[in-house]
């Protein structure tokens, strides 16, 4: 009984979104990161985030970031929240995204979603992943989501 729980949870998530189609779309994006105060004593740095999303994604975003660097080069993390006010497939509204980064010896990895049912107004329900590539200076993103018909 107990293994059979979580299966009829995960059926259920997936019923609930079974008319939902991914898409996936790509863009670019500015972004201005300032340093702000840590306490003293903290191991870690704090930044706020400000975004302009443009492309099919096109919008802003404001967040918070904390980062530590190790003793080994190359070695980092960082989580971030970010609240995305943002235009997709012309519907308007609101989510977060929530970012794990680490950097293993200069082998990074990093995960960013869409915090579940934190999307408002004609983005309701939205679901997804976004990948960030950053390379000679330019920012530019893909997103994998899937939104409820209207």
């Amino acid at each position: 009984m107990k293994t059979l729980i979580p299966l009829l949870f995960a059926l259920a998530a997936c019923a609930a979104h079974a008319g939902d189609k991914p898409m996936q779309i790509e863009g670019s994006f500015d972004v201005k990161l300032t340093p702000q105060p840590a306490p003293e004593g903290q191991a870690w740095g704090r930044q706020s985030i400000e975004k302009t999303f443009h492309g099919a994604l096109a919008g802003t975003s404001r967040g918070e970031m904390l980062a530590v660097r190790t003793a080994v080069k190359g070695s980092a993390g960082y989580v971030a929240l970010e609240e995305v006010k943002a235009t997709l497939e012309g519907r308007s509204g609101s989510f977060f995204l929530q970012h794990s980064g680490l950097m293993d010896k200069g082998a990074p990895s990093l995960t960013v979603s869409v915090v579940p049912d934190s999307a408002t107004g004609a983005l309701t329900g939205l679901q997804g992943t976004m990948k960030i590539d950053v390379s000679g200076g330019q920012h530019r993103y893909t997103f994998t989501y899937s939104l409820p018909a209207q």
